[in-house]
């Protein structure tokens, strides 16, 4: 086998592989399974977060290939160390030149005839590639077949985001007391994210929306130097990563004294989010749960102000299978978490959104974020 080898000592930085390992090999099985229904030979699997849940490598270098009964890992030499730590239940392949004559050997010696890729990921310059180096297989376009299976989460992936949910928690208690006239949206958006790695977690899910006022009105507004003023909205969206997995959590609370319209607008929210936290169920597909809450929203007159999807897996990535949304058919079945997270945005106004992480029961939703969702008016 033309696989690179480098001589390696086990050390306390890979502890707790061996119990992983029989998940990843579970996880593996599930994926031959599937594969076989696909009538392909081997998968090549090339985004990172899918190389993460089929092997447990964590490098930016890798790419995966899953035979009928071997899985093969070829990186390079940067992190052949890591890999073999990471990723004991592979055969660790080093690249030695940037045409991977490795990669090409591996396939042509597991006697591969037909090979999927991740059509939703590979560009075509690289599958164009591909084709040319390996004449007499036949490359098949297979789309978030990984993704599926990682959108039912195992009892210790709700665990991790369940500690990134708590953090966030904590996150917000932390904040509160820094908000005050003058304060900048960057500001508090830097302190959240230095409490959060402080604390635990490995790195923010991503950047974390901060908007003052009317600012408030648009529902991914990028973080500013605008300061705060007495009666404003402050919308505050972020998610802390632990152990690569992603929590993500809103709240909306306001400077000062609130008027009647700003009370109607939160309280319409809220409402609409506890009635879709009381009525999402296993069995639903994404359209009939995010339903539930643009019902709410649209009975108010306030349709045209809900215009994103209700919520978004979680899991290895920020944005998962299932998607909440209005033309969404993922079937949502218990194991399953994601976001719910209605929003009414009104230019010139300003907008709320009160977001939570959850999973998806047999018997309903469970809430992972713990924060308080009444006004407040600080």
């Amino acid at each position: 086998m033309p696989c690179g080898t480098l001589p390696f000592r086990k050390t306390s930085v890979f502890q707790g592989v061996k119990r992983e390992g029989v998940v990843i090999r579970v996880r593996l099985e599930k994926l031959r399974k599937r594969l076989a229904e696909y009538q392909v030979d081997v998968m090549l699997v090339s985004k990172p977060e899918n190389i993460r849940y089929l092997s447990g490598f964590t490098g930016s270098s890798g790419v995966l290939i899953v035979g009928p009964r071997e899985t093969f890992l070829l990186t390079d030499f940067c992190y052949a160390e890591q890999a073999r730590g990471e990723a004991p239940q592979c055969n660790i392949c080093v690249k030695r030149n940037s045409d991977s004559d490795e990669f090409i050997a591996v396939l042509r010696d597991i006697g591969s005839r037909t090979v999927g890729f991740e059509s939703h990921f590979v560009t075509v310059k690289d599958h164009d590639e591909l084709a040319k180096k390996i004449s007499g297989i036949t490359l098949k376009p297979l789309a978030q077949v990984v993704e599926r299976l990682r959108a039912v989460k195992e009892e210790e992936e709700v665990a991790c985001i369940t500690k990134a949910a708590r953090l966030g928690d904590a996150a917000f208690s932390h904040i509160l007391p820094f908000i005050k006239p003058g304060v900048t949206e960057k500001e508090l958006a830097l302190e959240l994210e230095f409490f959060m790695i402080k604390n635990g977690a490995e790195k923010v899910g991503f950047d974390i929306i901060v908007a003052f006022g009317a600012r408030s009105s648009m529902p991914h507004a990028r973080t500013s130097d605008e300061k705060l003023y007495p009666g404003e909205f402050i919308k505050m969206d972020f998610g802390a990563v632990y152990k690569g997995y992603h929590a993500d959590m809103t709240r909306t609370v306001i400077l000062g004294r609130t008027t009647k319209r700003q009370r109607e607008i939160y309280r319409l929210v809220c409402e609409a989010q506890e009635l879709a936290l009381s009525k999402i169920s296993a069995g639903q597909v994404g359209k009939e749960a995010d339903e539930i809450a643009r019902f709410c929203i649209r009975k108010a007159g306030y349709d045209e102000n809900f215009g994103h999807n209700l919520g978004h897996g979680l899991g290895l990535e920020i944005h998962e299978i299932p998607v909440l949304g209005p033309r969404s058919e993922d079937l949502l079945e218990a194991g399953m978490t994601f976001t719910v997270e209605p929003g009414i945005y009104i230019p010139g106004f300003g907008g709320v959104r009160v977001e939570d992480s959850v999973v998806l029961k047999k018997d309903g939703v469970k809430v992972l974020t713990g924060s308080t969702k009444e006004l407040l008016e600080l």
